[in-house]
Order: structure tokens, then sequence, then C-alpha cells
């Protein structure tokens, strides 16, 4: 089956085409067809392309919408350019739509329908900045492919949902939950879900043994507790803000901040919100930018101390988040890295790692240089009690696969 993967935003379009079916996700012999992304969408937007191991191409084009986007990808992937990636359009049998929140309803992929469209829809109140553009994605994707295609939905909130009331439940008045389901519902749950199954396959451990720490840190941070192979805790909460410092993320903050900000800066509710989201994290902490590389590169060049105070900041929160989760959990297999800068950015995860030496962390430096840089590895010593390992996250990758199993009927699960 070919699923076209799409992570539609507000003026942005991340797809993959993936060639998945039982004996592929059994073997683990998925194949990447094609993937790229277009920016700007709106006007002369920025179109990066890719296909199967080929050379990436950039080129711009009015591209009006998220219709027209996808209309793009799809001429894209059938002409003489791409390869051609495929033969005609029909080759595309289903589309896997990443959808940020599903609330407590959507507890797993769903293929999409008017009742589910509805359910999604209901959502938006709790993902304003992101389910709305979610459905235009499908909406999109439909009118350019046709009714007879199926669609799916992965949500990043699904893989948290066995997280127990004592984590999920904030210490505010019951009702508030009851009437508004103002709890912790935690995001990125697809990568997260990813990188456990990985770590599985590459170490032989069973899904009931599986207890883990997993780290997400791109962007956006978060980290999660993994117990017999589900979440148990995680970082982000009603909305992504919480947990991690992140690029432009505070993450956890006092909350009377909210209105002591708001009434000695003159700042509304939403510019709060706005500072919070856009403004702070590694950008707000440094001055300088949000783009961990560029942080570590001015502290290194030019001894920059509040790139270099940012960088500590964000790796401190995270030995936090750490020990708080190996204290819930009680014992851990394994620490695992993932995400842009856990995935590239040796230096980060050596300083996270630094201050757990009581954990049992002996962290090998070769293996956490560039022998694993954006690959899959153990980055411990063999006498190191708690291993740490990095894993590359593969989203769309899961999101092609839920496709398959809820189009298909197939049991399962990665």
């Amino acid at each position: 089956m070919n699923v076209l993967v799409i992570n539609a935003g507000s003026s942005t379009v991340k797809f993959q085409l993936v060639r998945t079916d039982s004996e592929r996700i059994k073997a683990h012999t998925d194949e990447k067809l094609a993937r790229g992304q277009i920016e700007r969408i709106g006007g002369e937007a920025i179109i990066t392309l890719r296909a199967a191991d080929g050379v990436p191409t950039r080129d711009t084009a009015p591209i009006r919408d998220l219709r027209g986007a996808v209309e793009y990808i799809v001429a894209w992937l059938a002409s003489k350019e791409s390869g051609p990636v495929i033969g005609a359009v029909g080759e595309i049998d289903a589309v896997g739509h990443r959808v940020v929140h599903g609330g407590e309803r959507f507890q797993r992929s769903v293929r999409i329908d008017d009742d589910v469209l509805r359910g999604i829809e209901d959502m938006i109140d709790l993902a304003p900045l992101h389910n709305p553009h979610n459905l235009k994605g499908y909406a999109g994707a439909r009118a350019v492919l046709g009714a007879n295609v199926p669609h799916v939905a992965v949500f990043d909130t699904a893989f948290h949902h066995t997280i127990p009331e004592r984590a999920f439940l904030y210490a505010i008045p019951y009702q508030l939950y009851r009437r508004h389901k103002v709890r912790r519902y935690g995001f990125h749950g697809t990568s997260h879900r990813y990188v456990a199954y990985r770590w599985r396959e590459l170490t032989g451990v069973s899904r009931d043994q599986t207890r883990i720490i997993t780290l997400h840190l791109g962007n956006g941070c978060s980290a999660c507790a993994i117990d017999a192979g589900n979440s148990v805790d995680t970082s982000m909460g009603f909305t992504p803000l919480e947990g991690l410092v992140m690029g432009t993320r505070s993450g956890d903050i006092d909350p009377a901040v909210l209105e002591y900000l708001g009434t000695k800066e003159g700042l509304s509710p939403s510019e709060v919100d706005n500072l919070l989201n856009k403004q702070s994290g590694l950008l707000g902490l440094s001055g300088l930018t949000h783009d961990m590389r560029e942080l570590l590169a001015e502290a290194h060049e030019n001894n920059d101390r509040r790139a270099r105070l940012a960088i500590d900041i964000f790796c401190y929160r995270a030995r936090k988040y750490i020990g708080s989760y190996l204290a819930a959990l009680g014992d851990s297999n394994a620490i695992v890295f993932a995400g842009g800068i856990g995935e590239n950015a040796p230096e980060v995860r050596a300083e996270i790692c630094r201050g757990l030496g009581w954990a049992g962390v002996e962290l090998d430096e070769a293996a956490n240089g560039e022998m694993i840089r954006g690959k899959e590895g153990r980055i411990t010593s063999a006498a190191s009690r708690l291993p740490v390992w990095v894993i590359p996250t593969d989203e769309e990758l899961l999101i092609a696969r839920d496709t398959f199993r809820a189009v298909t009927g197939v049991e399962g699960r990665s």
C-alpha cells in the first residue's frame, strides 16, 4: 500500500510517500518513496522535494492554500521530475494525517468519516493553533484525490491515553476537569511511541518489560515515562507549552507570572500567551536564536554568556525530568534521545547525562561523538548500569503503518 502522509500547518505542509504492508512492517522494510515540504503557503511558496534517497531539490511557486499545496505534491509525485515516483495519481492508496489533538475520545488512529470529523472539530477549543489546519489538510487532500481514497487520522495525544489520573489531573477544582476537560494530554505521542517500539526491536526486550524514558528534543521538546510499553507520564500538559525548555516556549513556569507580566508590561492574556509560546525558551534566554546549533557555535566561538546560559538551563531542565521519571518508574531499562537536538547534538546529550552518574549512567565519549550523530546506537559504556541510546524518530513511518492498519483492519501495533 502506498500511503501519502500529510502534516499540515498554518502555512506549511510536510509530506512523505511510504510503501508499507504487513510483511514490510514485520521485516522493517517499509519503503520511503519520497518526502518534502512546502513552506509559506499563501504567497510565493518555498518548495523542497526529494525522491527516495536522491538529492533534494528546491524551488518556488505561487501556492494559494493547502489544497493547492497538495495538488502540487501529487502532481510532482507522478511527474518526470520526480522519477517518476509513481506511475499515476491512482497509485496513492490511502492518506494518513497527523492530527495534534484527539482529546479523551480518540485513543488510537482511526479512519476518517463524518463522525470522526465532528470529533476532531470538537477538539478545536483544545488545539486552536493546530486542529483547524489538520482539518484543512484533510479537506485539501480529499478534494485532490477524490472521495474513494481512504484517509486516517493519527493523533499526537493518543499514545498518552494510558497515563493514570494521578499523573494527568491538575490540582485544581475537580469540576473544572469534569466541565472543561482541563488535564494533561501530552503531545509528541507518535514520536515517543516509535522510539519505544524501535528500542524494543534493537534490544529484543519485550513490550511488557519495556520501562524507559524517552526525550524528544527539537524546537518542541518533551519527555515521556514508559512502563510496560505504555506512556505513564509526560512533560507536555494541557497544551504543548508545559514541561521542558524549548526553542521558543518557556516550559514550566509559575502560573502567577502570567498575571504579573500582564500587569507590569500592560499585556493582554493573548499577548502573554504569545510571549510564552513564541518569544521564550532558548530564544528568550539567549536573546539570539532558538536554534541549538547556533547557540552551541556562539558559546564555543564567542564565549557568549547568555548562549551558554540558555544551553545550561535547557540541559538542567531535561536532567530534572529524567530524575523525576526515574523516581516515578522505580527503575528503568534505558534513556533514549530523539528529535533534531537529541539526535544531532552530542554536547547537549553529554551535558544532560553528566549529572546522572548516581543513576548508573556512564557515558562513552567516543560513542556519543561523531560515531552517533543522526544514527541509532548506544552511547554509554558496557559497564553503564543504565544504558543511554540515540534513536532517530520516524513519526511519518508510524503514521503510514497506522494508516495501513486502519484501512485494512489488520491488527497490530508498533
